[in-house]
C-alpha cells in the first residue's frame, strides 16, 4: 500500500468522528434550549387557543334606559379541527346571547354553539373561517404525574397568556364540581379567564382542557384542574354527532362499602357497593334492584369505586343490556339490565 493509499482510511475515521462528534454536541446544544425555554411548544401551540367573548342578558336589574342590562364574559377557547370546531367549557358559553372569538392573528368572527354538555362542563363551538390552526391532538392516557406541561388561556381578558407547571396527579374524581370527572390536577397557574383554554405536553400537542380551580379567593392557589383530551374528545364527538352526550342510565346511587361500614351495619361482605338510593321507573327499580342491596360486580367486574362504575353506566349506550351480580340480605343473585338514555341534566351517581 502507498502512503497515500494509507492514509485515506485514517482521514476518513476522523472525519467521521468529527461529525458524530459534532452532533452530539448539536443535540445536547438543543437539550439545553429545550430545558431552559418553553417556547418551541409555546410557538406550536397557541395560535390555536381563541378567546371567547359571551354576551349574557342578566335576568334581573335594568339600566337607565328601562333595558335589561348587558354583561361581557370572558373565557377561553381550543381550536379543536380545521374545519372550525372549537372546544371549551360549558360554564364559558351559559346563557349566552352572543358568542364572538377571537383568534391569534387578530381576526373576530361570531361562533355558532353546536351543543354543550353541563354534566362534564364542556362545549363545542364552530366558525366558519379559512386557514384555521387547528392544535394537534396528545394523548392523555399516556401522562404520567410529573410531567411538564404548559396551560394557555386568556386571564382576566388581560390577553393569552401562557403559565408553566406538572401534572400533580391523575383521575381527580370527587371534587364536586361536575357529575363526571376525571381531572388531570396540576399546579400550573390557572386563573379566571383561562377556562376552556389549553393544557399542552412540551411537544405542544394538547392533554387537556383547563376547566377549574381550587381556590377559595378565586386565584390561582397552585391547584388547578383541567378535563382529559381523551375524554373530552369523546364528548365533541357525541355532540357533534347528536348536539347532546348520549350516555347509558342505570338509576341507581351507591356507595364504597368500607371495613368500618360493614361492621357497624352488620353487612354479609366488607367489599363492593351499598345502593343507596333507586330513581323512581328507572331501568335499576325495573330490574328490582333495592335500597340496601350489595352490589359485587357490573360486567364481570369488581365493583369497588362509585365513580368508576358511574362512569361505566355513562360510557355505555342506551339498549346495552349489563349482568349486575348482588346480594340481599344473606342471598346472592345475578341479574340482567338494560340501560336506558340518561335524562337531560341528570345528576344521578350512576
Amino acid at each position: 500500500m502507498n502512503q497515500k493509499n494509507y492514509w485515506i482510511p485514517i482521514i476518513i475515521s476522523i472525519l467521521a468522528g468529527a461529525c458524530i462528534g459534532l452532533t452530539v454536541l448539536l443535540i445536547q446544544e438543543k437539550q439545553k434550549i429545550s430545558d431552559s425555554s418553553y417556547a418551541t411548544p409555546v410557538k406550536k401551540a397557541t395560535p390555536s387557543v381563541v378567546n371567547i367573548y359571551t354576551q349574557v342578558i342578566q335576568q334581573k336589574g335594568f339600566n337607565d334606559s328601562g333595558k335589561a342590562k348587558h354583561s361581557i364574559n370572558l373565557g377561553s377557547g381550543v381550536i379543536a379541527t380545521k374545519d372550525g370546531f372549537i372546544l371549551t367549557n360549558h360554564h364559558v358559553i351559559q346563557n349566552a346571547q352572543s358568542i364572538v372569538i377571537a383568534l391569534h392573528d387578530d381576526r373576530r368572527i361570531e361562533a355558532k354553539l353546536i351543543g354543550s354538555d353541563p354534566s362534564t362542563d364542556l362545549a363545542v363551538l364552530k366558525i366558519e373561517l379559512s386557514n384555521l390552526p387547528n392544535i394537534q391532538m396528545g394523548n392523555s392516557a399516556k401522562v404520567s404525574v410529573g410531567d411538564k406541561i404548559l396551560a394557555i388561556g386568556n386571564p382576566f381578558g388581560i390577553g393569552q397568556t401562557v403559565t408553566a407547571g406538572i401534572i400533580s396527579a391523575k383521575g381527580r374524581n370527587s371534587i364536586g364540581l361536575n357529575t363526571y370527572e376525571n381531572f388531570l390536577q396540576t399546579d400550573a397557574a390557572i386563573n379566571p379567564g383561562n377556562s376552556g383554554g389549553a393544557l399542552v405536553n412540551l411537544r405542544g400537542e394538547l392533554i387537556g382542557i383547563s376547566s377549574a380551580i381550587y381556590s377559595s379567593t378565586g386565584g390561582s392557589q397552585g391547584i388547578g384542574f383541567a378535563t382529559p383530551i381523551d375524554d373530552a374528545l369523546d364528548v365533541m364527538s357525541d355532540i357533534i354527532k347528536h348536539g347532546e352526550v348520549v350516555r347509558g342510565y342505570l338509576g341507581m346511587d351507591a356507595q364504597k362499602i368500607t371495613q368500618s361500614l360493614a361492621e357497624n351495619l352488620l353487612l354479609p361482605t366488607n367489599h363492593g357497593l351499598l345502593v343507596s338510593d333507586i330513581t323512581k321507573e328507572s331501568p335499576a327499580e325495573k330490574a328490582g334492584i333495592e335500597v340496601g342491596d350489595i352490589i359485587l360486580e357490573i360486567n364481570d367486574t369488581p365493583s369497588e369505586d362509585p365513580f368508576q362504575i358511574r362512569h361505566l353506566i355513562a360510557s355505555l349506550k342506551p339498549g346495552t343490556h349489563i349482568s349486575l351480580v348482588g346480594i340481599r340480605g344473606q342471598q346472592s343473585y345475578q341479574t340482567s339490565i338494560m340501560l336506558e338514555r340518561q335524562p337531560t341534566m341528570q345528576r344521578i351517581s350512576h
